[in-house]
């Protein structure tokens, strides 16, 4: 019996042979069909492959970022993979008036989009808990003897390295941002204290550490800061979406004559702490003076700055109006109150013999003081007794003069500029005392209601002192509220009533102001801001190598594809070959077995065969 060898398809190794009559009945009459339907099937498999393949690797990216970045920022709560080497770290150590604090912030890999900015986010370690430190006094206190500053800061330092990864150091960015405390020292003490940072860090620790890196910020830096962090945090940096209705138009500061944009709308900030106030807002159309000196005063004031990554990308260019009110704090505020009072009184007392507020017995009627309270004040020597009459409209009328507001037009505080705000098309945060106000006793921090605070605010200064520390000592009041803010909740909320409305303008059915003290459950920080600003421009690295990496992963996923439909076409090419191949075996073998048949009939007919018959 003959047998077929099949070896010019395949390498040697692959050498084998088969019997004809050991061939499978699928080759007979219907392997015409099975060829084709095998063909098919193998094309229908192969883009099946190819579609999997390309959806697995391009399909779906832009949804996952952005529910990353959503999930990032409200539930930042996870602690830091500081395994993963994606992750680059930056330094902030803000050296206040009073203590110095260290933040650790954490961000992965830039995306490689030129029109997003860094995923910056507070470290957290093992225990999830943001990496801080605070130590006092401030930096301030070291004017004298700068030499021992280095000493001082080291413990701020050593904890910051004891978290970030040693591999990292290198390329970590520290920075050392002096501020208040700092402002008031003379020129030569300021560079002094800095001179020692700058000598003596680079010895001791090994992160990235400049001259540019160390320096006194004015208010008008940290309110941008400030103004930058809230937003950051809030997501007003990120591009509009479908959903997107706070929006803005924007006309970009030096292209007056070109198109304006539309973005999210970012929001206003408004901080009250025990000094200084601070307002801080985007001017999204150009302004107009009423006065040169208007102008040059509004330079000072304006701040125009590109958040983008490449001072070429103009959708991240922001003009941020920016303004530090001295003496306006709450504390600050009834202080200077209380000066003017004393001099009013005892002036009066001088000119027309009276002697109230001069003995316990003929007290000062002050109605700033919640109903029945008892106070004093002390000048000089000099005693001055009050006693509560608990009427905030009173009060707020005491208040006005104070404003210092002048007949010109778009100016606040002190007669300062102010641009015009879009009341209908803005939104405000307002912090500290703005907070505390609403919050620890009136407990209506969150949105806010000109009406229903003013209506809280009345009611609690008109009640009873003693009223009001039974309902301290009950726990009715927030747990940090304390007998000072008691005392004084009453002058503050016509202050802060006042500051807002007759100050800074905002009209009484204003309903776009939020009091917080954190926002989505963080305690947002003007240090955010500042890495934010400073490291703006490090995503150009990061997007130059996701470009190379792109175009050759591109490369290498159309090569993958390619490759394989080149393999899967070459391996069907084998296949309909050998099939063919043994196809036109088996006809061939099928002949003479014909005429061997045939010669057996002759033969049993007693007939010569037909090659015999041929011959004759």
């Amino acid at each position: 019996m003959g047998r077929i060898g099949i070896s010019c398809l395949f390498p040697a190794s692959w050498h084998f042979s088969i019997s004809p009559v050991s061939c499978p009945r699928i080759l007979s009459t219907n392997l015409r069909q099975i060829v084709v339907i095998s063909v098919l099937a193998a094309a229908v498999s192969l883009l099946y492959f190819s579609v999997v393949i390309i959806r697995n690797k391009y399909g779906r990216l832009s949804k996952d970022r952005k529910f990353q970045r959503y999930l990032a920022r409200v539930t930042d709560v996870e602690a830091t993979d500081t395994n993963n080497p994606s992750v680059n770290y930056g330094i902030v150590v803000d050296c206040g008036s009073s203590g110095s604090r260290i933040f650790v912030y954490c961000w992965p890999r830039h995306n490689g989009n030129p029109r997003d900015l860094l995923d910056i986010r507070q470290m957290r370690d093992k225990n999830r808990k943001p990496v801080v430190m605070k130590i006092k006094p401030g930096i301030s206190e070291f004017a004298t003897s700068p030499e021992k500053v280095s000493d001082y800061i080291s413990p701020l330092l050593n904890f910051a390295a004891e978290h970030v990864p040693r591999a990292k150091h290198k390329e970590t960015p520290l920075y050392i941002l002096c501020t208040a405390g700092m402002r008031v020292l003379p020129e030569s003490q300021q560079k002094a204290i800095l001179e020692d940072l700058l000598t003596d860090i680079p010895v001791h620790f090994d992160f990235l550490f400049s001259d540019s890196h160390a320096e006194v910020i004015s208010g008008k830096q940290e309110g941008v800061y400030a103004w930058i962090g809230i937003n950051f945090v809030l997501g007003r940096f990120e591009h509009i979406e479908e959903d997107d209705e706070a929006i803005v138009e924007v006309s970009l500061p030096g292209s007056e004559n070109s198109e304006a944009i539309i973005r999210k709308r970012t929001a206003g900030i408004l901080d009250m702490g025990g000094v200084s106030t601070q307002i801080a807002y985007e001017v999204p159309e150009t302004v107009s003076f009423a006065s040169s000196q208007q102008e040059e005063v509004a330079k000072n004031l304006l701040a125009e700055f590109n958040l983008g990554c490449d001072v070429h990308q103009t959708e991240h260019v922001y003009r941020v109006y920016v303004a530090t009110f001295l003496g306006f704090g709450g504390n600050a505020a009834r202080q200077r109150y209380e000066d003017r009072l004393f001099a009013s009184v005892f002036q009066k007392n001088r000119l027309l013999g009276k002697q109230p507020g001069l003995t316990r017995e003929a007290p000062y009627l002050d109605p700033c003081l919640p109903l029945d309270i008892k106070d004093e004040i002390q000048q000089n020597g000099q005693t001055m007794y009050l006693r509560g009459t608990g009427d905030f409209d009173l009060c707020r009328e005491t208040l006005q003069p104070f404003m210092n507001k002048t007949n010109e037009t778009q100016t606040s505080l002190n007669g300062v500029y102010q641009p015009p705000i879009h009341f209908r098309n803005s939104e405000f945060y307002g912090f500290s005392e703005f907070y505390y106000c609403t919050e620890d006793v009136l407990r209506m921090g969150g949105d806010y209601n000109a009406a229903k605070f003013t209506k809280a605010a009345k009611d609690y200064c008109a009640t009873k002192w003693s009223i009001l520390r039974d309902r301290f000592d009950r726990g009715l009041y927030a747990s940090h509220a304390d007998l000072h803010r008691l005392k004084y909740q009453c002058f503050k909320s016509a202050w802060m009533f006042e500051v807002f409305h007759r100050g800074f303008s905002f009209p009484n059915n204003y309903r776009n102001l939020k009091t917080a003290l954190q926002v989505y459950d963080k305690e947002v920080q003007w240090t955010l801001g500042a890495i934010l600003y400073r490291t703006r421009f490090l995503p150009l690295r990061d997007i130059q190598q996701e470009a190379f990496r792109a175009s050759h992963s591109h490369w290498r996923g159309v090569s993958f594809v390619y490759n394989h439909c080149l393999f899967s076409g070459c391996f069907l090419v084998v296949l309909l070959s050998i099939l063919l191949y043994l196809l036109r075996l088996r006809r061939i073998h099928r002949r003479p077995l014909r005429a061997g048949s045939a010669a057996a009939l002759w033969m049993e007919e007693g007939l010569p065969s037909q090659k015999g018959a041929g011959t004759l």
